[in-house]
């Protein structure tokens, strides 16, 4: 529509054409009106109803809430309108009609169950508070991208269609591709390694993954969005310093950018910029101060991953970011580089937050004996990752990088009760459509 206006455009004096949705109507006998709301925001269009076109006043009363109309009138200045405007309108198009039957509330005066507002997304985004999650959601990737191009990385994109899977295992999804078993891939981590081992060094990608895990859990999907990094010549040290530089990014960027979505989500008050320093503390360390919360039923021994209660132990008591480091060998993937004087560590890392955790890394094993050796101790076969290990032998780099789930950020950000709301429409063993 040329001729439009944006509701948060329109000025007392214009003559305007408004677009958008009925918000609600509130008829009062002699006056009626009917709120538009579009991107910008809402308006007030009123009716005196015995001053107007009897046909006009039937149809903008008569519409349904949540149906599409288009508006032309003068703008005229009203303190008491929501918006300290009003249009008496010349005319009222009904572009779409609306069911008035809804399956939710758009207005949010009427709480919806998850699977409720999931089953019908296009409803429950034009509510106020669900459009600003995900405004801030582009602007943390507008963000994570600007911040990775700062640090000299291009961005790449790997197949996700793949014959092998990342860390094998039986966690893959599956599919037939033109008669041959193929898998929808769980990480870029081998492609983004032998791109690092090219003479682009410093790579990013921000992308979907697949994991065919049975959780049902506010914390998990089954597709996500994974955010990574790869350098050559950089260690667990370099891969940690960006992923501190990345995160605050995006918690910047909000704060810079999202003042008026975190006024809709109520959280303008309490939003706060992390520092970008955030502490690291061995596995060795974290251990023993889990064990020292006393919030645990069993103490924690060497080797243990860490449960959901153990990581809100250590999280309630570091107070913010903090990264995990020195991992025992054994929990650690295949590729992840043991520390040169103590095999039993591994350099690989987890950043955490007090909820979640949020990115896994480290240095990446570049030897190609070495690499071998940690396919056959994982039980892995590794002539099923022979395009992967052959470029090993070619002149591999050390490397180090990590993966950020880009949903889990979301929602520690935001502070958000499930994982679902960070994603428009999300995967998980209950749910493929829409």
């Amino acid at each position: 529509m040329q001729d439009r206006t944006y509701t948060a455009d329109a000025e007392p004096g214009d003559d305007v054409t408004v677009a958008g949705w009925v918000h609600e109507i509130r008829d009062l006998g002699g006056i009626a009106f009917l709120i538009l709301r579009d991107a910008t925001g809402k308006i007030q269009i009123k009716f005196e109803k015995d001053e107007m076109d009897e046909d006009l006043v039937e149809t903008g009363l008569g519409v349904a809430r949540e149906s599409v109309v288009k508006v032309s009138g003068a703008v005229e200045e009203e303190p008491r309108a929501p918006t300290g405007v009003e249009v008496t309108p010349e005319s009222l198009e009904v572009v779409s009609a609306a069911d008035p039957e809804l399956p939710l509330d758009p207005s949010g005066k009427v709480d919806a169950e998850m699977s409720t507002r999931l089953d019908n997304r296009t409803l429950d985004l034009r509510k106020e508070e669900v459009q600003a999650v995900f405004e801030i959601r582009a602007e943390i990737l507008r963000a994570v991208r600007e911040q990775f191009r700062e640090f000299d990385s291009t961005e790449i994109t790997t197949p996700k269609i793949v014959a092998t899977g990342t860390e094998g295992g039986t966690e893959l999804f599956p599919i037939t591709y033109f008669g041959e078993e193929a898998f929808m891939n769980q990480s870029p981590q081998l492609f983004k390694q032998l791109i690092a081992g090219s003479n682009i060094e410093r790579v990013f990608e921000i992308g979907p993954i697949f994991r065919a895990e049975e959780h049902n859990t506010p914390r998990h999907l089954n597709e996500a969005t994974s955010i990574d990094f790869e350098g050559a010549f950089c260690d667990q040290n370099d891969a940690m310093d960006v992923v501190e530089g990345v995160v605050t990014a995006a918690y910047e960027a909000i704060s810079a950018n999202c003042q008026d979505e975190l006024e809709a989500l109520s959280l303008e008050e309490e939003f706060e910029v992390p520092d970008k320093a955030f502490p690291r503390i061995s596995y060795e360390d974290a251990i023993e101060r889990i064990n020292a919360t006393g919030e645990l039923d069993e103490q924690l021994v060497w080797g243990d991953d860490l449960s959901t209660a153990a990581e809100e132990a250590l999280g309630a008591d570091v107070g913010g970011h903090y990264f995990i480091t020195d991992w025992p060998s054994e929990i650690k993937p295949f590729y992840i580089k043991d520390h040169d004087d103590d095999e039993q560590l591994s350099t690989g890392f987890d950043l955490m937050h007090p909820r979640m955790e949020l990115v896994s890394g480290g240095q990446r094993e570049h030897r190609h004996e070495k690499l071998i050796e940690g396919f056959e101790q994982q039980g892995l076969d590794p002539d099923q990752f022979e395009y992967y290990t052959k470029m090993f032998k070619y002149g591999m780099p050390p490397h180090a990088g990590f993966g950020l789930g880009g949903e889990r950020l979301v929602m520690t950000i935001l502070g958000l009760e499930n994982i679902r709301e960070a994603v428009l429409f999300p995967r998980d063993r209950q749910r493929l459509s829409p």
